[in-house]
């Protein structure tokens, strides 16, 4: 394929004649998918495993209160709720509902979706409230009372954009958002900071920083820690260097002095930095705490409190008041340490828990302002969830147990590693039935980008849509992800792309040659990124598998960064207007590999037209393409959900279903 490109006129993301294309694909698809009695009885399943009313809610503390959103099937948009520690740890909590999604939508008449909210410290009276329509990123913000359940008239309020907004105090915020030319980069997201005062204009707010129009982002937020507060901004560049800076008393932008590819945060009276290259003698993946005042003044003096080896990983970390709590990964195996700062620098560690093999284990939320407290969430691919609260230094509690949506009898899980072309280890998890002779259907998932980590999870939805029928799932923890430190995502950045193929490539032919499936039997499914590790499979390997589906998938290298917030990726791929990176982004396009009379397996597109992250358009040109040389493909676009592809539970479980029962008919 040249790169004159006939189908830009699907890139008209509202446009009459592209949604009458993707009409017309879509009827063709349901009419394929969903005619017979088996994908009516899968996707009625599936929504009731996501609707089901005994599944964990999961809470952050704000001060006395624990919040939770939560919908199901009488409150699909669902609502924004909180309840007291000793209600929650009751199996039915009194809960008080502080906003109906539904209700709102209903009165509005918009399909408003929820995006979070920011409760203000120290009073935890007033809230900003973010909500999408019908699941863009782009939201709307508006300011909410906790005590009246109301939004302020008059309050902090801010149009449709990609916004950033927190709070500086009661009557102050700093925030970003699309004020007219000039106010956002080329990835459509805020250039410039602003500090807004109650009761002023939006077009008014103070400027105190501004990026450059190529970066991706400019942010500003308060840190309120009692003794410690301060102001800072940031320059986000690409995805994976940024600067920040601390904000003298004049609004001078001080620069911290640290590499711009590493992370970095304040916390209380320490630097607290993530280095994704070797630096000051430091391997990359460290964890360093430095003293913030004395680095200011040059001291480059660090506590060391993670250092990585071969194996091993920093998967996150948490404060309280007086501790750290840190996860790792050894071999994708997580294991919890506290930490806890002493004199001279010197910090004790101790383990927090044992996990068992094979599990996942996480802290979902801390409150150093209320303590020491942690709440700690247990599973793994077959255990759903134990969620666990703990003071450090004191006992631990079971606060809540997930039951199971799929019956596990019979049922194992495994870690394999398959050697990838060059060598290297890559491994990867199996779950099945145990003992059964092989070969059978199997589903395997990678992503392989951006740093994201695939750890083992319960999914109800894996587990009643596949496992529970019969398949084995497997998922890939191949390079470009961060299962083992910032060299795993390096080695499949930018024109190394081609290594995350080779992994997944590599763990498809390892689960043939156990006799665990055949390629006939052996299907594919990603997302987003993983969605280009799907077009990459199409097109590289087709050979390896039966059947593929890509959601919400990037397809189009060539042309990614200037579709929606293509621009923001090109630190991940390469510029396709550098004329360095565009040959290895041709090379890794998928829609530019699509040939006539090559042997593709059964492909399923999956797309949003409200997904503003990834542009339709990937989605909808491949599958012109596809249909123009001669093959058959299926494609689907919901009208709405943005890039996580539905609004609800109702239309995901209706996804869910669509991908399944094509998979189903392919491999089983």
């Amino acid at each position: 394929m040249t790169d004159e490109d006939a189908y830009l006129w699907l890139e008209d993301v509202e446009g009459a004649d592209a949604l009458a294309w993707v009409a017309e694909r879509n009827a063709e698809t349901l009419s394929a998918l969903t005619r017979g009695p088996g994908f009516e009885a899968m996707r009625r399943e599936v929504q009731e495993a996501l609707d089901a009313t005994d599944r964990i809610p999961y809470t952050v503390r704000r001060g006395a209160f624990l919040y939770d959103f939560w919908c199901d099937a009488a409150h699909p948009k669902g609502l924004w709720r909180r309840t007291t520690l000793e209600q929650y740890r009751k199996d039915a909590p009194e809960w008080e509902v502080l906003l109906d999604v539904d209700a709102l939508g209903a009165d509005e008449g918009v399909e408003w979706v929820w995006d979070g909210a920011q409760v203000r410290y120290p009073d935890y009276r007033r809230a900003l409230v973010t909500l999408s329509r019908q699941g863009a990123d782009a939201v709307v913000v508006r300011e909410f009372d906790l005590g009246t359940r109301t939004f302020v008239p008059g309050g902090f309020e801010v149009g449709e954009a990609k916004t950033r907004i927190g709070w500086i105090d009661a009557d102050h915020v700093y925030v970003g958002t699309d004020t007219g030319p000039g106010s956002l980069t080329d990835a459509g997201y805020p250039r410039t900071v602003r500090r807004w005062r109650r009761g002023t204009a939006l077009a008014q707010a103070q400027p105190v920083f501004e990026a450059a129009a190529g970066d991706i982002a400019a942010t500003g937020w308060r840190d309120p820690t009692p003794g410690f507060e301060r102001d800072f901004v940031s320059r986000t560049r690409d995805f994976w260097h940024d600067e920040l800076f601390l904000l003298a008393a004049d609004d001078t932008p001080v620069r911290l002095d640290v590499p711009d590819d590493a992370g970095k945060y304040a916390w209380k009276r320490w630097l607290v930095v993530t280095p994704e290259s070797p630096w000051l003698g430091h391997p990359a993946g460290s964890l360093l705490a430095f003293d913030f005042e004395a680095y200011l003044t040059g001291d480059r003096t660090a506590s060391v409190l993670f250092a990585p080896d071969g194996r091993t990983a920093l998967a996150g970390h948490s404060w309280t008041r007086h501790h750290l709590i840190l996860e790792t990964l050894s071999d994708v195996a997580t294991r919890i340490e506290i930490l806890t700062p002493g004199p001279g620098g010197q910090w004790a560690r101790r383990p927090l828990a044992d996990v068992a093999p094979l599990s996942s284990a996480g802290i979902t939320d801390t409150d150093p302002e209320v303590g020491d407290e942690y709440f700690l969430d247990v599973d793994s691919f077959l255990q759903p969830s134990t969620l666990y609260r703990g003071e450090i230094g004191g006992a631990t509690e079971t606060l809540k147990q997930a039951p199971a949506h799929f019956d596990a009898t019979g049922m194992t899980a495994r870690q394999y590693f398959a050697t990838s072309a060059d060598g290297t280890r890559v491994p990867y998890f199996v779950v099945g039935p145990d003992g059964r002779p092989g070969p059978r259907p199997v589903l395997l998932y990678g992503y392989g980008g951006f740093r994201d980590l695939q750890t083992p999870r319960y999914s109800p939805v894996t587990g009643r849509a596949w496992l529970a029928r019969g398949g084995t799932y497997a998922v890939a923890n191949i390079r470009g992800g961060a299962e083992y430190g910032p060299a795993w995502h390096r080695a499949a950045l930018r024109a190394d792309r081609p290594r995350a193929f080779e992994d997944f490539a590599a763990v498809a032919r390892d689960l043939t040659a156990r006799g665990t499936t055949t390629p006939a039997q052996l299907g594919a499914v990603g997302a987003s990124n993983g969605g280009l590790l799907m077009g990459a499979m199409l097109t590289r390997y087709p050979q390896l598998f039966g059947a593929i589906v890509a959601k919400v998938p990037l397809l189009d290298m060539l042309r990614f960064h200037k579709l929606l917030a293509g621009a923001s990726w090109t630190g991940e791929y390469g510029d396709p207007d550098d004329e360095a990176d565009r040959p290895h982004l041709r090379a890794i396009s998928p829609y530019h590999q699509l040939a006539a009379g090559r042997p593709y397996p059964p492909l399923l597109l999956m797309t949003s037209t409200r997904d503003d992250r990834v542009h339709p358009a990937h989605a909808r040109k491949t599958a012109a393409r596809l249909r123009e040389l001669g093959h058959r493909v299926h494609f689907y676009e919901n009208t709405g959900g943005g890039h996580g592809g539905a609004t609800d539970n109702a239309q995901a479980a209706f996804n869910q279903a669509l991908a399944h029962t094509f998979l189903w008919q392919h491999l089983g």
